[in-house]
Protein backbone atom coordinates (compact mmCIF):
# COMPACT_ATOMS: atom_id res chain seq x y z
CA UNK A 1 0.00 0.00 0.00
CA UNK A 2 2.65 2.41 0.50
CA UNK A 3 4.50 1.77 -2.66
CA UNK A 4 0.98 2.25 -4.28
CA UNK A 5 0.61 5.90 -2.44
CA UNK A 6 4.10 6.88 -3.33
CA UNK A 7 3.17 6.06 -7.11
CA UNK A 8 0.25 7.88 -7.12
CA UNK A 9 1.60 11.47 -5.94
CA UNK A 10 4.55 10.88 -7.84
CA UNK A 11 1.53 10.86 -11.04
CA UNK A 12 -0.03 13.71 -9.93
CA UNK A 13 2.88 16.08 -9.93
CA UNK A 14 3.57 15.15 -13.28
CA UNK A 15 0.25 15.59 -14.00
CA UNK A 16 0.46 19.85 -13.40
CA UNK A 17 3.63 20.19 -15.66
CA UNK A 18 1.89 17.96 -18.59
CA UNK A 19 0.99 19.64 -21.87
CA UNK A 20 -2.65 21.10 -21.68
CA UNK A 21 -3.59 19.36 -25.07
CA UNK A 22 -2.91 15.66 -23.74
CA UNK A 23 -5.24 13.91 -21.32
CA UNK A 24 -4.82 13.38 -17.55
CA UNK A 25 -2.45 10.95 -17.12
CA UNK A 26 -3.92 7.62 -15.58
CA UNK A 27 -2.45 4.79 -13.77
CA UNK A 28 -2.57 2.34 -16.44
CA UNK A 29 -1.85 4.88 -19.50
CA UNK A 30 2.03 5.38 -20.30
CA UNK A 31 3.13 8.92 -18.72
CA UNK A 32 4.81 11.63 -21.34
CA UNK A 33 7.09 14.04 -20.02
CA UNK A 34 7.63 17.83 -21.37
CA UNK A 35 10.15 20.01 -20.90
CA UNK A 36 10.22 22.88 -18.85
CA UNK A 37 9.42 26.29 -20.77
CA UNK A 38 10.79 29.54 -19.88
CA UNK A 39 7.56 31.65 -19.91
CA UNK A 40 7.40 34.70 -22.34
CA UNK A 41 5.77 37.89 -21.97
CA UNK A 42 3.98 39.61 -25.04
CA UNK A 43 4.74 42.80 -23.63
CA UNK A 44 6.62 45.10 -26.05
CA UNK A 45 10.29 46.16 -24.93
CA UNK A 46 9.43 49.75 -25.13
CA UNK A 47 6.65 49.74 -22.76
CA UNK A 48 8.79 47.70 -20.39
CA UNK A 49 11.11 50.64 -20.34
CA UNK A 50 8.48 52.80 -19.82
CA UNK A 51 6.43 51.82 -17.66
CA UNK A 52 7.55 52.25 -13.72
CA UNK A 53 5.55 49.43 -12.47
CA UNK A 54 7.71 47.04 -14.70
CA UNK A 55 11.31 49.27 -13.97
CA UNK A 56 13.68 47.35 -12.21
CA UNK A 57 14.56 48.81 -8.67
CA UNK A 58 17.18 50.99 -8.07
CA UNK A 59 18.83 48.57 -5.37
CA UNK A 60 18.68 46.05 -8.11
CA UNK A 61 20.31 48.70 -11.04
CA UNK A 62 23.50 49.64 -8.43
CA UNK A 63 25.86 47.22 -8.98
CA UNK A 64 27.06 45.33 -5.86
CA UNK A 65 29.50 46.32 -3.23
CA UNK A 66 31.91 44.54 -4.85
CA UNK A 67 32.28 45.96 -8.04
CA UNK A 68 32.17 49.53 -6.66
CA UNK A 69 30.45 51.06 -10.37
CA UNK A 70 27.48 52.62 -10.08
CA UNK A 71 25.20 52.12 -13.05
CA UNK A 72 22.01 54.08 -12.10
CA UNK A 73 22.79 56.60 -14.67
CA UNK A 74 21.87 54.28 -17.52
CA UNK A 75 18.49 54.02 -15.40
CA UNK A 76 16.19 56.56 -17.51
CA UNK A 77 18.84 56.10 -20.99
CA UNK A 78 17.06 54.13 -24.22
CA UNK A 79 19.41 52.46 -26.00
CA UNK A 80 17.43 53.14 -29.22
CA UNK A 81 16.67 56.20 -29.19
CA UNK A 82 18.81 58.27 -31.99
CA UNK A 83 20.13 61.41 -30.16
CA UNK A 84 21.02 64.03 -32.89
CA UNK A 85 24.95 65.73 -32.94
CA UNK A 86 24.68 69.49 -32.12
CA UNK A 87 28.00 70.84 -33.42
CA UNK A 88 29.44 73.67 -31.25
CA UNK A 89 29.90 76.46 -33.13
CA UNK A 90 32.91 79.09 -33.07
CA UNK A 91 32.97 82.14 -30.21
CA UNK A 92 31.92 85.37 -31.17
CA UNK A 93 34.79 86.96 -31.05
CA UNK A 94 36.65 84.51 -33.50
CA UNK A 95 38.37 85.75 -36.34
CA UNK A 96 39.79 83.15 -39.00
CA UNK A 97 43.37 83.31 -39.87
CA UNK A 98 44.19 84.23 -43.37
CA UNK A 99 44.95 81.64 -45.98
CA UNK A 100 49.05 81.68 -47.06
CA UNK A 101 48.02 83.24 -50.37
CA UNK A 102 46.56 85.99 -48.84
CA UNK A 103 49.82 86.98 -46.52
CA UNK A 104 51.64 90.06 -48.11
CA UNK A 105 55.03 88.45 -49.64
CA UNK A 106 58.16 88.86 -47.40
CA UNK A 107 61.17 90.75 -48.52
CA UNK A 108 64.51 89.66 -48.44
CA UNK A 109 65.73 91.20 -45.55
CA UNK A 110 62.89 89.09 -43.35
CA UNK A 111 63.62 85.92 -44.88
CA UNK A 112 67.34 86.34 -44.01
CA UNK A 113 67.00 87.48 -40.64
CA UNK A 114 64.43 84.04 -40.32
CA UNK A 115 66.69 81.98 -41.69
CA UNK A 116 70.02 83.41 -39.16
CA UNK A 117 67.71 83.44 -36.37
CA UNK A 118 67.71 79.47 -37.44
CA UNK A 119 70.95 78.66 -38.58
CA UNK A 120 72.75 81.53 -37.09
CA UNK A 121 75.23 84.26 -38.96
CA UNK A 122 75.16 83.73 -43.40
CA UNK A 123 78.25 82.07 -45.04
CA UNK A 124 78.33 85.48 -47.13
CA UNK A 125 79.72 87.03 -44.22
CA UNK A 126 76.40 89.39 -43.19
CA UNK A 127 74.32 89.72 -40.54
CA UNK A 128 71.33 91.05 -40.52
CA UNK A 129 70.51 90.52 -36.76
CA UNK A 130 73.74 91.77 -35.73
CA UNK A 131 75.47 88.90 -34.52
CA UNK A 132 79.29 88.07 -35.45
CA UNK A 133 79.74 86.53 -38.46
CA UNK A 134 83.62 85.52 -37.21
CA UNK A 135 81.90 83.48 -34.26
CA UNK A 136 80.18 80.01 -34.60
CA UNK A 137 77.00 79.65 -32.92
CA UNK A 138 77.29 77.44 -30.42
CA UNK A 139 74.10 75.01 -32.17
CA UNK A 140 76.46 74.85 -35.10
CA UNK A 141 79.32 73.55 -32.35
CA UNK A 142 80.50 70.05 -32.49
CA UNK A 143 79.37 68.24 -29.30
CA UNK A 144 81.53 64.94 -29.95
CA UNK A 145 83.80 63.73 -31.86
CA UNK A 146 87.12 64.79 -33.04
CA UNK A 147 87.97 68.18 -31.86
CA UNK A 148 84.38 68.17 -29.80
CA UNK A 149 87.30 69.18 -26.49
CA UNK A 150 86.32 73.07 -25.58
CA UNK A 151 89.30 75.54 -26.44
CA UNK A 152 90.64 78.14 -24.46
CA UNK A 153 90.84 81.33 -26.64
CA UNK A 154 93.93 83.06 -26.45
CA UNK A 155 94.58 85.74 -23.67
CA UNK A 156 94.56 89.49 -25.67
CA UNK A 157 96.42 90.82 -23.24
CA UNK A 158 98.56 93.44 -25.49
CA UNK A 159 101.56 90.34 -25.11
CA UNK A 160 103.10 88.41 -27.63
CA UNK A 161 104.98 85.62 -27.26
CA UNK A 162 107.35 83.68 -28.48
CA UNK A 163 108.44 80.32 -28.41
CA UNK A 164 112.58 79.54 -27.66
CA UNK A 165 112.37 75.64 -27.51
CA UNK A 166 110.63 72.64 -27.06
CA UNK A 167 112.11 69.58 -26.08
CA UNK A 168 110.78 65.98 -25.52
CA UNK A 169 112.01 64.89 -21.96
CA UNK A 170 111.26 61.68 -20.11
CA UNK A 171 110.92 61.09 -16.37
CA UNK A 172 112.56 57.36 -14.89
CA UNK A 173 109.40 55.74 -12.90
CA UNK A 174 109.01 52.24 -11.54
CA UNK A 175 107.47 50.81 -14.45
CA UNK A 176 109.34 52.74 -17.34
CA UNK A 177 109.78 56.34 -18.53
CA UNK A 178 106.75 58.33 -18.99
CA UNK A 179 107.50 60.80 -21.94
CA UNK A 180 106.48 64.53 -22.03
CA UNK A 181 107.55 67.88 -23.67
CA UNK A 182 108.90 71.56 -22.22
CA UNK A 183 108.65 74.37 -23.87
CA UNK A 184 110.45 77.97 -23.42
CA UNK A 185 107.99 80.78 -24.08
CA UNK A 186 108.98 84.61 -23.46
CA UNK A 187 106.49 86.72 -23.69
CA UNK A 188 106.48 91.07 -23.76
CA UNK A 189 104.77 93.93 -24.70
CA UNK A 190 107.66 95.72 -26.84
CA UNK A 191 107.04 98.23 -24.13
CA UNK A 192 109.58 97.83 -21.35
CA UNK A 193 107.83 94.60 -20.11
CA UNK A 194 109.39 91.14 -20.33
CA UNK A 195 109.54 87.99 -18.51
CA UNK A 196 110.58 83.86 -19.77
CA UNK A 197 108.59 81.17 -18.40
CA UNK A 198 108.91 77.28 -18.40
CA UNK A 199 106.30 74.44 -18.33
CA UNK A 200 106.02 70.58 -19.08
CA UNK A 201 102.55 68.32 -20.39
CA UNK A 202 102.25 65.54 -22.76
CA UNK A 203 100.92 67.55 -25.40
CA UNK A 204 102.78 70.11 -26.98
CA UNK A 205 99.68 72.65 -26.86
CA UNK A 206 99.66 71.94 -23.46
CA UNK A 207 103.33 72.69 -22.45
CA UNK A 208 103.00 75.88 -24.65
CA UNK A 209 100.42 77.49 -22.60
CA UNK A 210 101.59 76.84 -19.18
CA UNK A 211 105.30 78.23 -20.06
CA UNK A 212 103.26 81.12 -21.30
CA UNK A 213 101.10 81.34 -18.34
CA UNK A 214 104.32 81.16 -16.33
CA UNK A 215 105.84 84.10 -18.05
CA UNK A 216 103.30 86.13 -17.49
CA UNK A 217 103.62 85.40 -13.59
CA UNK A 218 107.04 86.65 -13.78
CA UNK A 219 107.20 89.84 -15.67
CA UNK A 220 110.57 92.41 -15.49
CA UNK A 221 110.36 95.87 -16.35
CA UNK A 222 113.27 97.26 -18.83
CA UNK A 223 114.58 100.40 -18.09
CA UNK A 224 115.04 102.36 -21.48
CA UNK A 225 116.23 105.59 -22.59
CA UNK A 226 114.44 107.90 -26.11
CA UNK A 227 116.87 106.46 -28.39
CA UNK A 228 115.02 102.83 -26.94
CA UNK A 229 118.32 101.28 -25.88
CA UNK A 230 119.95 100.82 -22.01
CA UNK A 231 120.82 103.69 -19.95
CA UNK A 232 123.86 101.65 -18.99
CA UNK A 233 126.11 98.16 -19.05
CA UNK A 234 125.17 95.40 -17.26
CA UNK A 235 125.90 91.87 -17.16
CA UNK A 236 123.96 88.51 -15.57
CA UNK A 237 124.56 85.10 -15.06
CA UNK A 238 122.35 82.06 -14.26
CA UNK A 239 123.85 78.74 -13.79
CA UNK A 240 126.78 78.36 -16.07
CA UNK A 241 125.14 80.96 -18.51
CA UNK A 242 126.86 84.98 -18.46
CA UNK A 243 125.57 87.42 -20.71
CA UNK A 244 127.18 90.75 -21.60
CA UNK A 245 124.58 93.48 -22.27
CA UNK A 246 125.68 97.18 -23.89
CA UNK A 247 123.98 100.18 -25.21
CA UNK A 248 124.34 101.49 -28.79
CA UNK A 249 123.83 104.37 -30.53
CA UNK A 250 120.51 105.21 -32.48
CA UNK A 251 120.29 102.78 -35.94
CA UNK A 252 122.68 100.17 -34.25
CA UNK A 253 119.61 97.52 -33.94
CA UNK A 254 120.06 95.01 -31.87
CA UNK A 255 123.05 92.74 -32.24
CA UNK A 256 122.78 89.50 -30.21
CA UNK A 257 122.06 86.14 -30.99
CA UNK A 258 119.83 83.38 -29.38
CA UNK A 259 117.41 83.18 -26.79
CA UNK A 260 118.85 87.17 -25.47
CA UNK A 261 118.17 88.71 -29.00
CA UNK A 262 114.45 87.37 -27.98
CA UNK A 263 114.31 88.82 -25.16
CA UNK A 264 115.49 92.14 -26.06
CA UNK A 265 113.06 92.47 -29.13
CA UNK A 266 110.30 91.26 -26.68
CA UNK A 267 110.89 93.93 -24.31
CA UNK A 268 110.85 96.50 -27.17
CA UNK A 269 114.48 97.55 -27.45
CA UNK A 270 115.87 98.56 -30.59
CA UNK A 271 119.59 99.63 -30.31
CA UNK A 272 121.58 97.42 -27.75
CA UNK A 273 124.77 95.29 -27.91
CA UNK A 274 124.56 91.54 -26.56
CA UNK A 275 127.14 88.50 -25.69
CA UNK A 276 126.86 85.19 -24.53
CA UNK A 277 129.87 83.92 -22.35
CA UNK A 278 129.81 80.55 -21.42
CA UNK A 279 126.85 77.84 -21.37
CA UNK A 280 124.91 77.92 -24.06
CA UNK A 281 122.01 77.26 -23.20
CA UNK A 282 118.69 78.85 -24.04
CA UNK A 283 116.66 78.72 -21.20
CA UNK A 284 119.88 79.90 -19.35
CA UNK A 285 120.69 82.41 -21.01
CA UNK A 286 117.24 83.75 -21.14
CA UNK A 287 117.31 83.66 -17.70
CA UNK A 288 120.49 85.56 -17.55
CA UNK A 289 119.36 87.85 -20.15
CA UNK A 290 116.43 88.66 -17.37
CA UNK A 291 118.87 88.77 -14.92
CA UNK A 292 120.76 91.86 -16.66
CA UNK A 293 117.92 93.73 -17.29
CA UNK A 294 117.05 93.81 -13.95
CA UNK A 295 119.96 95.50 -12.55
CA UNK A 296 119.40 98.35 -14.69
CA UNK A 297 118.05 101.69 -13.42
CA UNK A 298 117.50 105.29 -14.62
CA UNK A 299 119.65 108.03 -13.65
CA UNK A 300 116.55 110.00 -12.46
CA UNK A 301 115.56 107.27 -9.93
CA UNK A 302 119.62 107.10 -8.51
CA UNK A 303 119.28 110.69 -7.95
CA UNK A 304 115.89 110.88 -6.25
CA UNK A 305 117.27 107.99 -3.99
CA UNK A 306 120.52 109.98 -3.20
CA UNK A 307 119.02 113.23 -3.07
CA UNK A 308 121.01 115.07 -5.66
CA UNK A 309 120.76 116.62 -8.86
CA UNK A 310 120.97 114.57 -11.58
CA UNK A 311 123.68 116.09 -12.94
CA UNK A 312 125.91 115.37 -9.71
CA UNK A 313 126.22 111.77 -10.66
CA UNK A 314 128.94 112.97 -13.27
CA UNK A 315 130.82 114.56 -10.79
Amino acid sequence: MAVASSISSLFSTLKLHSHPSEPSLSASSKPHFYPLRKPTSSIPPSRLQGSPQLRLPLSRAKSSDEDGVDTSFFDDVNPEEEVPFEQVGPPEDYVPFPSFDELPPETEEQIAAAYEEIYGPAYSGMSILGNDIYVMDSKVKKTSGFGSKKKKEKVRDGFEERVVQVRRVTKVVKGGKQLSFRAIVIVGNKQGQVGVGVGKAKEVISAVEKSATNARRNLVTVPMTKNATFPHRADGDYGAAKVMLRPASPGTGVIAGGAVRIVLEMAGVENALGKQLGSKNPLNNARATVEAVAKMRHFKDVAAERGIPVEELWK
